[in-house]
């Protein structure tokens, strides 16, 4: 693990991209609901996509690279969720404004510049997520900040786009997408590379995710998606796509840094042994045509072929380690994937994979390899082959200079895998079909006039209001149910500690007993304490009640009478408690007031949560005392 100091010797830089769904009534430039479907689709749209040049006459490198893939895009529409405008059939509606005016909200809470007027631009898109090929976005605000801990970070943009396509999988040649996603309003929030320290960079996300949390935002998996930029000196910038989890960022940063530093040593040791990379790709086909290699096999019984090429001075370093249980020949093969192949042998891991020792000595003989270079080799169709094999060309050509700027997409064990180049400014054009949306100042005044609770101000505000303790106010805010626990406490007027424990933590731990939590609705919860109000119920039912509301998928009321967990009456209660105290009247001669705690227990296990813990102890020492 690096220390703190060594990432400030390394020179680390981070920032931040935050993509938000607004939770709008509809589309930002058309009337469909902003809803996912499962449903079949109603009907099929095919698009095949194809870079072009910019105003400056040039053309963006991501776009090129995936025009090389040859795709075709087959998009699923449907008449509820999707219209003419995502089939790019029809130009865009106006401007959704509701969607601006949550972005003037959290533009101003994040203490930035809004501009005067909002433009719409088309920003090039071309890997199927947008039929039209581009993505329309616009700039809200620049030039903000926030405050963290490790001191202050400046929020360099907030831009309100249209959210992407579904991307459903690949079959037959066909990129699948749905389009019930494609035209959501999303907001895009970016920091300026301040961020020095991974666990920096976890608070800062963390912290505008609460901002947004304040707002008319979506909420959900996949409705907030984070995008980490990272550099270290001689490296490179890198931009990490789809951060999901906030407690792996600081272990993605680690690895980021190690893989950075893995590739510089590689150029180091390249530059060493004067390596090179040779331009002629040769056909082993024939080479290996008896080769028991089920994967090379395959491809030739389909028509392909087994092409290679000649890396000098590589040997030993694609085997190399850069980031845990990924290798430089992970870097290479994950170039060649991006054109259909499925994957690369390299001199570092043979003999494997059926091909045996006595194959590699032939095709090392062949190729004329010595015993510092190494040769990489695909088996597939012809052109997939000699495509995959021209980007590890490419690849290995930029392990002599360092380290690549990279599209890199997060793993699940926080390590990243190659996505594509990253795009250029050659990329945005102005969208002519929008008209300029004009931001008056009398308007900004009015929204700043009029801003919701930022999430220190509220935990503040509920600590004092209710009483509540600094970790279950934390709790509540860091899980956005101030608005729920608020609503149960003032509708029923409950004990607030009980409520919050309850959805802070009692939640919690149902859902570590593999309960399904996330189908107890907020009027579950509410309907609950209403009978708790109501006297129906006890305190130390609430729990048990839930659990009978989930179990047996019944209202709360349903769920206590099934479980006889509706309250006794006071005298039914004293009359057990009678019935307990005179069968231990030896006990308490004995101990006195100290048989309290015994009778206790055995109470409140034979009443079953059916009487108020404070009731039943009234009772017992008025019991108690008849015999003393």
């Amino acid at each position: 693990m690096v220390e703190k100091a060594d990432y400030e010797k390394l020179g680390l830089m981070m920032g931040l991209e935050i993509h938000q769904q607004l939770n709008t009534s509809k589309k930002l430039f058309c009337p469909c609901e902003c809803e996912l479907t499962d449903k079949k689709p109603d009907y099929r749209v095919l698009r095949y996509l194809r870079p072009t040049q910019s105003e400056l006459g040039k053309i963006d490198r991501a776009a090129f690279e995936e025009s090389r893939r040859k795709l075709t895009f087959l998009y699923d529409t449907y008449s509820q969720h999707t219209c003419l405008v995502e089939a790019d059939d029809e130009p865009p509606h106006p401007l959704n404004p509701e969607a601006l005016e949550i972005g003037l909200i959290i533009a101003s809470l994040l203490n930035m510049q809004v501009v005067d007027e909002f433009h719409t631009m088309r920003k090039q898109v071309i890997d199927g997520s947008n039929t039209g090929g581009f993505q329309r976005t616009g700039l809200v605000a620049t030039n903000g900040y926030m405050d963290t801990p490790y001191g202050r970070v400046v929020i360099e943009n907030l831009c309100l786009e249209e959210d992407a396509a579904r991307r459903m999988g690949q079959r037959k040649g066909n990129m699948e997408f749905r389009l019930d996603r494609l035209g959501i309003p999303l907001l895009e929030i970016t920091t300026d590379p301040s961020i020095k320290l991974p666990e920096q960079v976890r608070e800062v996300a963390y912290q505008i995710g609460q901002v947004l949390r304040s707002t008319k935002v979506k909420r959900g998996l996949g409705t907030i998606r984070q995008d980490l930029n990272i550099s270290i000196r001689e490296g490179a910038r890198v931009e990490i796509k789809g951060v999901q989890d906030l407690d792996s960022m600081p272990i993605l940063v680690e690895n980021e840094v190690k893989r950075q530093l893995n590739l510089l040593k590689i150029r180091e040791e390249l530059h060493n042994r004067e390596a090179e990379i040779e331009g002629e790709i040769y056909d082993l086909t024939d080479l290996l045509r008896e080769t028991e290699s089920k994967i090379v096999s395959k491809a030739l019984k389909k028509g392909g072929k087994v092409l290679a090429i000649k890396l000098i001075g590589f040997r030993g370093l694609i085997g190399k380690e850069l980031q845990p249980n990924r290798r430089f020949g992970t870097e290479l093969a994950g170039y060649a994937k991006k054109m259909g192949v499925a994957g690369i042998f390299h001199t570092d891991e043979l003999p494997a994979y059926g091909i045996t020792q006595e194959e590699v000595v032939k095709v090392n003989e062949f190729l004329g390899v010595s015993e510092e270079d190494a040769f990489i080799m695909v088996a597939d169709e012809s052109d997939k082959a000699r495509n995959a094999l021209e980007e590890v060309q490419h690849r290995a050509k930029i392990a002599m200079e360092g380290v690549p700027e990279e599209t890199r997409k997060a793993l699940e064990d926080a390590n990243t895998e190659y996505l594509r180049p990253l795009p250029t400014a050659s990329r945005m054009y102005v969208e002519t079909d929008i008209p300029v949306q004009v931001i008056s100042q009398e308007h900004l005044e009015h929204v700043k006039a009029n801003l919701p609770e930022l999430p220190e101000e509220k935990k503040g505000r509920i600590i004092e209001e209710y009483g509540l303790s600094e970790d279950l106010a934390s709790q509540l805010v860091r899980q956005d149910k101030v608005g729920q626990f608020e609503k149960i406490v003032v509708e029923c007027e409950v004990e607030p500690t009980t409520v919050a424990s309850l959805l802070a933590y009692t939640l919690k731990e149902l859902r570590r007993e593999g309960l399904e939590v996330g189908n107890l609705t907020d009027n579950h919860i509410l309907g609950t304490f209403q009978l708790l109000s109501a006297g129906k119920i006890s305190k130390d039912a609430v729990s048990d009640i839930l659990v009978g509301v989930l179990k047996e998928k019944s209202s709360p009321e349903e769920a206590a009478k099934n479980l006889n967990l509706i309250m006794l009456s006071n005298e039914k209660v004293a009359e057990i408690i009678r019935e307990i105290v005179s069968s231990h009247e030896k006990m308490i001669k004995e101990r006195k007031m100290g048989a309290m705690g015994s009778l206790m227990g055995m109470a409140m296990k034979e009443l079953k949560g059916k009487a108020d813990g404070k009731l039943v102890n009234k009772f017992l020492k008025e019991e108690i005392q008849k015999y003393l």
